[in-house]
């Protein structure tokens, strides 16, 4: 937070610079022209900037991306010596988190059974696939279902997963750390 408020000062300093750069040259053209110096208090009112068009990030809850990033963290550290499954985990992790996002109304996309083989055998049997689930809201039925209620789906949370995944896929240094 610092370090943006001094790169937002920084920048202000610099446009003020260029500003005061921008006025001297102009007394100094006019002087060439032979026309008076302008008075100080004729000069024409001071246009604020254009504001720049701010891109669009997810807003993420800081506490539960913490808590996503260190499930994937524990996942890619507890099977560093397993690429190929760290990273089919990954990608079902977010082939679940994407088709929940995509179609929240679909029943089909917010029930994983557990006990799936296909489910066991990318996720389940890793320390901190399930955790990371339920970080994305989802929650145990019994010892059958995770099941992600549709009035607990929260598109923030679920794009800042697959912000997380995204980044643990493509991030050689994800974990290292």
């Amino acid at each position: 937070m610092a370090l943006r408020k001094a790169e937002k000062e920084e920048e202000k300093r610099a446009r003020e610079e260029i500003r005061q750069r921008l006025e001297e040259d102009k007394a100094e053209r006019r002087r060439k022209l032979g026309l008076p110096p302008e008075e100080p208090g004729s000069s024409k009112p001071v246009v604020p900037p254009v504001q720049e068009k701010k891109t669009f990030l997810p807003i993420r809850p800081a506490t539960k991306v913490e808590r996503m990033r260190d499930c994937l963290r524990s996942l890619k550290q507890n099977h560093k010596d397993e690429d190929a499954k760290l990273k089919r985990a990954f990608q079902t992790l977010l082939t679940y988190v994407g088709n929940v996002a995509r179609n929240p109304d679909e029943d089909k996309f917010r029930k994983i059974r557990l006990n799936n083989q296909t489910f066991q055998d990318r996720i389940g049997s890793l320390q901190g696939g399930i955790e990371f689930l339920e970080q994305c809201g989802f929650q145990k039925e019994g010892d059958e279902f995770l099941f992600l209620p549709r009035d607990k789906v929260d598109m923030a949370v679920l794009n800042s997963a697959g912000s997380e995944i995204n980044s643990a896929i493509s991030n050689p240094f994800f974990g290292v750390l």
